[in-house]
């Protein structure tokens, strides 16, 4: 199917609020069409392609990557983050190529060492305009990625760019100042902020207890586990508890994915949406859980807050986090020739040499930074 029958395609049977690939407000350095895909599907693969998105296989989601093979890692989760965004898009009669897109570039900004190394980056970076990964992720796409001779950065369309910055419910107003900062996103951008949300609540439930920092029988204060796990106990009376595991975690997400959908699609007639503009004027936002669901959702959260990341095992990592990166800032602002050289050519060209220092911490693995933490610190470690 060419590019312009796809297009076609899309007009016929994606709702009339959803975002077309042809009604794109396209990219900031101009670019002919491709034959064969459309603008949002050369974003994602764009985005697929890059370095920032290969180097989420070792970063931190919860656990750190030596901790094992199991668990999953920044790429892994954004990777099932994109397939229950598709599942939603699908349902509501949206963009998924859009929708996808958004989901996998929203963690190219993140930090090693997951949120703990974000926190301990922003407070070093305070006197310098701070951290936030979001905005990192837009900086990585539009500026950091190389790959194309007439542009830097990835020159990826204005929509999945909106996405990147405003998929959150709550979002830094200076960083979108270029993206309608008085309007909502569309609703694939509002999706994939849920998607990420359900992908970690779910996957980390499956994580804890396979760790062990999760115990069964403390499963039973949340809800959602206490009954969807008697569901399963009581369809597979015999089946190991791996196996309920799995299947009370699937049943968890498709509560709140199939709640997600009902609620949207409530939402729209109830507020009688009609267009794309309806969506972006809609206050509050169209998508959210429903009455039932919500108050269910923010006690996992709360669980998981409790029992998980505030987990000796975890935040003795975060400590650790903030020696590893602080001592690493620390030393690159002393003496930047400490970098790579190509890094520090940056500094020496005129750039600000904390947001280069930033910069190359933040685009480290786990496992760069504890190797580079090695060689600068340990007098026995080869460098």
């Amino acid at each position: 199917m060419k590019r312009e029958e796809y297009e076609a395609h899309e007009a016929q049977l994606l709702a009339p609020w959803a975002m077309r690939s042809a009604l794109s407000r396209g990219r900031a350095h101009a670019e002919p069409e491709h034959a064969l895909r459309t603008a949002f599907q050369r974003d994602r693969d764009r985005i697929i392609h890059s370095v920032a998105f290969r180097r989420l296989e070792y970063k931190t989601q919860v656990f750190v990557n030596h901790e094992g093979d199991y668990y999953r890692t920044r790429l892994t989760h954004t990777m099932e983050g994109a397939q229950i965004t598709r599942t939603l898009a699908r349902a509501l009669r949206l963009n998924e190529d859009l929708a996808e897109a958004v989901v996998l570039a929203h963690d190219l900004g993140h930090t090693p060492f997951g949120h703990a190394g974000e926190r301990v980056l922003n407070g070093l970076m305070e006197p310098f305009g701070g951290f936030e990964h979001n905005a990192q992720s837009l900086r990585i796409v539009e500026l950091l990625e190389e790959r194309y001779p007439d542009f830097p950065g990835l020159n990826l369309t204005w929509e999945v760019r909106e996405g990147i910055v405003k998929h959150s419910s709550e979002y830094d107003r200076p960083l979108v100042r270029m993206f309608d900062p008085e309007l909502a996103p569309c609703l694939e951008a509002q999706i994939a902020d849920f998607a990420d949300e359900i992908a970690y609540n779910c996957h980390d439930i499956d994580d804890g207890l396979q760790s062990g920092m999760l115990q069964p029988e403390e499963m039973g204060a949340v809800t959602l586990w206490r009954e969807h796990h008697a569901t399963a106990r009581d369809r597979w009376p015999d089946a190991p508890f791996s196996i309920l595991r799995y299947q009370t975690v699937r049943r968890i997400l498709d509560a709140m994915a199939s709640d997600l959908v009902a609620t949207v699609e409530r939402e729209i007639a109830q507020r009688n949406v009609r267009t794309i503009a309806d969506v972006r004027a809609a206050r509050p936002r169209l998508v959210e859980y429903g009455p039932q669901m919500a108050p269910r959702v923010r006690e996992l959260k709360s669980f998981l807050m409790d029992r998980l990341y505030m987990h000796v095992r975890v935040t003795r990592m975060g400590v650790k986090a903030k020696t590893i990166i602080t001592g690493l800032f620390h030393t690159y602002f002393d003496e930047p020739r400490q970098m790579p050289p190509h890094v520090y050519a940056q500094i020496d060209r005129g750039d600000d040499k904390a947001r280069v220092i930033a910069d190359y911490i933040a685009g480290m693995t786990d496992r760069f930074a504890l190797d580079e933490y090695k060689k600068l610190f340990d007098p026995l470690e080869k460098v």
